[in-house]
């Protein structure tokens, strides 16, 4: 993994106040099997699908960036729009470097008008430590979701992700995606896929591993026979 790059002196205890990235592998294989001790739905999903693999993304301004390019549009078109976008920045995840490029040149590396402005409402952001991207990971969970989605562009999606997959946190409850309400529902055993609203209160009693428990709903979602 690419270490952070700090755009400030780095104190030697600042390292120290970093909340650990937490979502490991271990963590994740642990955490569900507390949940499953608890709740026999986690059980027989595990018994059906295994243990989800862990995911880990880099922290700073990349990671966000991709999260925009990945909106609405598929895998595979993402990671090629990300890759293009990378040479457009000649190979350089920086705000700065997106800064740079024209409008046009990032336009034909296949970005939207939209995408296109989200990131650079970001880079201005990070430029401007309205979103100091190298010190989220002091921050508690409600701090980075704040200061994420006070970026024209990301919601509350955006910031799950970064936290789960970037900082590791632990107890990250993605309700407003697709594919994690649907596996909870089918997890459930419930006969309609639930709302937004249904999954935070249905997810309440899994706390405080509801990352872990995300990541099996995506997994029994997509394996598990119907």
């Amino acid at each position: 993994m690419p270490e952070v790059v700090w755009a400030y002196r780095i104190e030697d205890n600042v390292m120290a106040r970093n909340k650990p990235f937490q979502l490991s592998q271990r963590h994740i294989e642990r955490a569900l099997d507390q949940l499953a001790d608890e709740h026999g739905v986690v059980a027989r999903a595990l018994s059906q699908v295994g243990y989800p693999a862990a995911r880990r993304r880099p922290q700073g301004f990349e990671s966000l960036a991709r999260i925009v390019i990945g909106q609405q549009v598929s895998t595979k078109a993402a990671a090629a729009i990300a890759e293009r976008v990378y040479q457009a920045l000649s190979q350089q995840w920086q705000a700065e470097a997106l800064m740079a490029v024209p409008d046009a040149e990032l336009r034909a590396a296949g970005l939207s008008g939209q995408k296109l402005g989200y990131l650079r409402e970001l880079a201005t952001a990070v430029l401007t430590d309205q979103l100091p991207v190298d010190r989220l990971a002091q921050l508690d969970d409600t701090e980075v979701q704040a200061r994420i989605t006070a970026i024209k562009g990301f919601g509350d999606w955006s910031a799950h992700m970064y936290l789960m997959f970037s900082l590791g946190r632990p107890d990250i409850w993605p309700v407003g995606d697709l594919a994690v309400r649907a596996g909870f529902g089918r997890l459930m055993a419930w006969q309609d896929r639930p709302t937004p609203g249904q999954t935070a209160l249905g997810g309440e009693a899994f706390a405080p591993y509801r990352s872990a428990l995300a990541l099996l709903c995506w997994k029994f979602y997509s394996e598990a026979p119907l």
